[in-house]
């Protein structure tokens, strides 16, 4: 597929010289990135790799971990016990907005937002906090395809000033939305957030979603086909915070962003694709991953309804 190839390297020519955006600062391990840093990978069903700049550059994955212990969750509890205990609508708020209680249901809007990740989190089972970090790390290596780690300096770095996530907890628990101890559940969801990845990695894992569940590198099954459209769903809707709506229209794909400058998009029974640049837009997302993405869809018809149409340009060129 050279074509693929060549047109990764075109797009990354094209936007690497953009220099619009800032940094992530309220997490501070998080503005030593360096701004220059881009990269684009993408991974198909049965493995190869297209990739351009720095795709093995390690950095956290942030808020791109919610997708995957969201699937961790739908396999602990399923989707019915699930939804009662977070909800799917997605809110058009940023993404560490303040909650609004459903006085109904009592549970956050989506587990897309900080809120409802926080509360996804505390519903991870095990025995002791180390047993639920294990089985967190060992989940996002089967999707990886090899070992992952924490790093340690910006779990400190998050754990020591998220206030304002700790703020989010308390409420919650005083609506009775989550249970104690919620110290544990929030030490979860901060290691879950400063979980190494790279640009690759990511690919990888989108891929694996649009898989059914497999891992297109390893074989290895890392989630149950059968909550795979559940968490697409998820993504689609709630992936991108206050700019879900306008990426569904302009790329249409589920995908999900993070702080730290990954966007990962999966195009189903198709590939997985990340893209890696720590400058942000104002609301939080990736200002070179955007026009990558939106290049992207259009060239190869990768919007959702594109692809229901039969518009897919993709396949044809294997």
């Amino acid at each position: 597929m050279p074509q693929v190839q060549a047109f990764l390297e075109q797009l990354y020519h094209e936007f690497k010289g953009l220099s619009t955006g800032k940094l992530a600062s309220y997490i501070p391990e998080l503005a030593r990135a360096n701004p220059d840093w881009f990269g684009i990978s993408l991974v198909t069903l049965d493995g190869r790799s297209f990739e351009v700049g720095d795709v093995n550059q390690k950095f956290t994955i942030q808020s791109i971990s919610k997708v995957f212990v969201y699937g961790m969750a739908l396999e602990d509890y399923g989707r019915e016990k699930l939804l009662k205990k977070v909800g799917v609508e997605p809110t058009g708020d940023p993404f560490n907005s303040l909650i609004r209680l459903d006085e109904d249901s009592k549970r956050p809007d989506n587990p897309m937002v900080n809120a409802g990740a926080i509360a996804t989190t505390g519903l991870i089972t095990g025995s002791d906090p180390a047993e639920r970090l294990n089985r967190m790390l060992a989940m996002f290596e089967r999707y990886v395809g090899s070992e992952v780690f924490v790093d340690v300096s910006t779990f400190i770095s998050e754990k020591t000033t998220g206030h304002r996530n700790r703020a989010m907890a308390h409420l919650m628990l005083n609506f009775g939305m989550i249970e104690q101890p919620i110290e544990e559940a929030l030490d979860l969801y901060f290691q879950q957030c400063s979980v190494l990845v790279t640009a690759h990695d990511l690919a990888v894992m989108a891929a694996t979603l649009a898989n059914q569940g497999v891992n297109p590198v390893t074989g290895q099954r890392a989630v149950g086909a059968e909550h795979v459209r559940d968490i697409l769903s998820v993504m689609y809707t709630c992936g991108m915070y206050n700019f879900a709506g306008e990426w569904a229209f302009r790329v249409g794909i589920p995908a999900k962003s993070g702080v730290s400058g990954g966007i990962m998009a999966v195009v189903p029974n198709q590939a997985g694709i990340a893209v890696f640049s720590p400058l942000l837009d104002g609301r939080g997302n990736s200002v070179r991953g955007v026009k990558v993405f939106e290049a992207l869809s259009q060239q190869y018809g990768f919007h959702l309804f594109d692809l229901s149409l039969g518009r897919c340009h993709f396949a044809a060129r294997d």
